[in-house]
């Protein structure tokens, strides 16, 4: 790190004060049914069967949770992790619940060197080295137990029809197969749930997983214990070693979620309830809307407003690479991160009228998540709330289902720094902040959020690797522009990690006038299309977000899910309206 830079950082210390936990306002009225948006709309059916039952948000995000983890493999699942952030409208409560996957003590670094001390890129993306220690299933049996209304048997109902009886293969899973079908079909656990109809699942066609109906089952009757000790637990630590791994039942039996607390702050009319480490998203959030506080968007033209958020995104993007891991074994500078004062001082670096080039900024690169991930948002009639975000990293995770279990495990340890300024799988690193250790959980970019106003309330979330906090911060700035929730869902994105020192966005994010003044301010572009001139180009569409609003002076719900995802459905439903 420059001198510079470290000047900058330490002055700002100087002038931090302690964040007050700013108290929302409280809504006048209660929501006039219930709001769901899922990647899926089995999932989202799944939770009005929970509430419909008599259950509260809390219960329908497990409903739904656990169906995403039947019906999405590509991007979650049982042998994933993710991130739970849920609002208690009785007592005004937010918590963070972390469910994120923790690394298994034999997963050293020295694990994935090749014998010329090469970094492994195989064993680290698949198979049983890939995978760290799963925390879905846990999740769902604390926030069954500690948040909800129904027994978890009730939650999980859905999930194990659905598991049991099958349902339609739909083409991104059908595609997503295909893409990853030769790590699928190296183990046989795997093999005897993919190819049990003798040929790879085909669009349309009904997908049946009994293994996993049983694991649910187990779950579902015993809890904790059902999936993390007892018969699962000894079929997943047998699977994985057979294949070369080094899991072990105390591994399984020791793990637990951890509640923390979430990040909190302020952006002009809104109170902002985030993700806090290890996710790197809410910190990051903060950065790039407190810096960018400091302008009126709606009043500058586009080339210059696209041109200031992302220079916001650069510099929050820097500090997450050198300052974010997981609080329990690293110290991360939370208060002077999130301060408007050290936001003050970013914003003084940037020039309105020229790009900063990354390299000014000092550092390395930054580690990421896949986008194979999944995000779903709920308000129900009592104004609880939950934003959920679960992963299992890279499509289909690491491709081992160990035998009798139906868990297809995640890969979420690439997103350790593995061998300290090596990329992974997608061309960024990492640094000593998120290097494994036994029991540590690894950085995500996972950023489930609550936003309130005077005269709204909103949750929203999406999966898209490093780019879900762009999406997420975009997403933020719809809505406060006064845009509805499916025109957020919609909205055309543009990301910038600080390194590569690039701009990427999606097909349509920009016109062509917009793309050469952003050029003319020294930014470089990544747009689709690009690889017919030499280049990578960029993805023509990301992410799936799905969010839903309560609008308080009407008091109507509305639910807005991403058009990119033919599956998925936002719902609003009378649900527990009329019987307080």
């Amino acid at each position: 790190m420059s001198r510079k830079s470290l000047a900058v950082l330490f002055a700002c210390l100087l002038f931090v004060a302690p964040l007050s936990a700013r108290e929302s306002a409280k809504p006048s009225a209660q929501p006039p049914g219930a709001a769901i948006a899922s990647a899926h709309a089995l999932a989202t059916d799944a939770g009005f069967e929970t509430l419909r039952a008599g259950g509260n948000a809390f219960d329908a995000a497990v409903a739904v949770s656990a169906v995403l983890s039947v019906v999405e493999p590509i991007s979650s699942g049982l042998g994933g992790g993710g991130f739970f952030l849920l609002h208690d409208a009785k007592t005004g409560k937010d918590v963070f619940v972390d469910a994120r996957e923790m690394a298994p003590a034999a997963a050293t670094q020295e694990r994935y060197l090749t014998a010329d001390g090469g970094f492994d890129r195989d064993r680290a993306v698949n198979g049983p080295w890939a995978a760290g220690i799963p925390g879905l299933p846990a999740a769902f049996v604390h926030v069954a137990e500690t948040y909800g209304k129904l027994p978890l048997r009730t939650s999980l109902a859905p999930a194990i029809r659905i598991a049991r009886d099958g349902f339609p293969v739909y083409a991104r899973f059908a595609r997503g197969y295909q893409q990853r079908r030769e790590v699928m079909e190296r183990y046989p656990g795997t093999r005897a749930v993919y190819l049990a109809s003798g040929a790879a699942p085909k669009e349309g066609e009904v997908f049946r997983q009994p293994d996993l109906a049983r694991t649910l089952e187990l779950l579902a009757g015993h809890g904790f214990d059902g999936f993390y000790r007892g018969e699962v637990a000894a079929k997943l630590v047998a699977g994985v070693n057979a294949e070369g791994g080094q899991w072990t039942g105390e591994e399984l039996a020791a793990y637990t979620v951890k509640e923390r607390e979430p990040v909190r702050f302020r952006y002009r009319d809104w109170d902002i309830v985030t993700a806090p480490p290890p996710s790197s998203g809410g910190i990051a959030l903060a950065q790039m809307l407190q810096i960018l506080s400091g302008w009126d968007l709606q009043e500058l033209d586009e080339p210059l407003r696209v041109h200031l958020v992302a220079e916001s995104m650069r510099r929050a993007f820097r500090d997450r690479t050198f300052y974010l891991g997981d609080p329990d074994f690293v110290k991360v500078p939370q208060r002077l991160l999130t301060s408007p004062d050290y936001a003050a001082g970013l914003r003084a670096t940037i020039n309105p009228s020229r790009a900063t080039p990354s390299d000014l900024l000092s550092g390395e690169q930054t580690p990421l998540e896949d986008e194979e991930t999944t995000h779903f948002s709920i308000i129900d009639a009592e104004g609880n709330r939950a934003a959920v975000t679960q992963t299992v990293n890279l499509l289909f995770g690491s491709g081992l289902v160990p035998p009798g279990t139906g868990v297809l495990l995640n890969n979420e340890m690439d997103d350790f720094a593995l061998k300290p300024g090596t990329p992974n799988a997608f061309g960024v690193m990492g640094y000593d902040a998120n290097a494994p250790a036994p029991g540590k959980r690894m950085l995500s970019s996972m950023t489930p959020t609550f936003m309130q106003s005077p005269g709204k309330v909103v949750v929203l979330g999406t999966p898209g690797g490093s780019r879900i906090i762009t999406m997420v911060l975009l997403g933020i700035l719809g809505f406060d522009a006064g845009l509805d929730a499916q025109a957020v869902s919609a909205l055309p994105r543009y990301h910038q990690q600080w390194m590569p020192d690039v701009i990427e966005a999606e097909s349509g994010a920009f016109t062509p006038q917009v793309a050469q003044s952003l050029r003319a301010l020294g930014h470089s572009l990544k747009l689709p299309g690009d690889e017919a001139a030499g280049g990578r180009g960029s993805s023509h569409v990301w992410g799936n977000l799905q969010t839903v609003e309560w609008d308080l002076a009407d008091n109507a719900l509305h639910g807005g899910s991403d058009p990119r995802n033919p599956v998925g459905k936002a719902a609003v439903e009378a649900i527990g309206a009329t019987a307080r």
